[in-house]
């Protein structure tokens, strides 16, 4: 407990400093900076006495895009409900060539979650960038402040397409040679736009585009009725 409160000041007096938000949530702490405090305050991170976060334990992109969409609640029917799966011009069914990418959004699409970790204070904390610029998303690369973070940051540019300034090998790390497009997007097809089989004629591995019709399945919706208050079906025995 004295550590934690010991974190949970250090951490606010930092935020003060820098002029970020600090959150709790989860049981861990959650610092928010901007794209240009990146290094500063990274660094700080790791060697202040207060903090001590010597080790990257992991870099995760996130894309906003569909963030809070109400179609994929499953506590209730969604806004279409089966149509949505089944009906040409619902939102489940769709097109290589439409264009899901909503260019008015008001809040940044893209950030960069770091999850960090004091072995010798026995803390974890969680370090969120959201990226300016939507469009090229990009942050700071901290591969001089934690060795580990190299094939996580081409890990995020490869699925996301962020790009980390000053990496010392920004190429893909997980996709194909020649792979278009980074497939954890939100607007990226779930189907893939090309699929890969053997033809026995050419003696080699070809890429085609997709035969199957690309489309959004209906989520499982979880209903509170009487049959499972109580965890049982209520099913009469014959």
């Amino acid at each position: 407990m004295g550590q934690q409160a010991s974190l949970q000041s250090a951490l606010r007096e930092l935020s003060q400093q820098e002029s970020c938000s600090l959150d709790f949530e989860y049981n861990e702490y959650t610092l928010t900076i901007k794209p240009a405090q990146a290094i500063s305050v990274l660094t700080k991170l790791r060697d202040q006495q207060d903090f001590q976060f010597e080790q990257l334990i992991d870099i995760a992109g996130v894309d906003y895009l569909e963030y809070a969409k109400t179609e994929w609640k499953t506590d209730q029917a969604s806004g279409s409900g089966f149509s949505r799966g089944v009906s040409s011009n619902t939102f489940g069914r769709f097109t290589f060539d439409d264009n899901t990418i909503d260019s008015d959004m008001q809040q940044p699409r893209f950030a960069v979650v770091y999850h960090l970790l004091s072995l010798a204070n026995n803390q974890r904390l969680r370090v969120k960038i959201y990226c300016e610029d939507n469009d090229m998303p990009r942050v700071a690369s901290v591969c001089e402040l934690w060795a580990s973070a190299n094939w996580y940051e081409r890990e995020a540019f490869d699925l996301f397409g962020i790009v980390f300034d000053g990496h010392p090998d920004m190429r893909r790390l997980l996709t194909d040679y020649g792979f278009v497009g980074h497939p954890l997007r939100k607007d990226f097809p779930l189907v893939g736009h090309v699929e890969v089989r053997y033809e026995p004629s050419k003696k080699r591995v070809i890429y085609e585009p997709v035969s199957i019709e690309p489309r959004v399945l209906v989520p499982k919706v979880i209903r509170d009725d009487n049959r499972y208050l109580d965890g049982t079906d209520n099913v009469e025995e014959s």
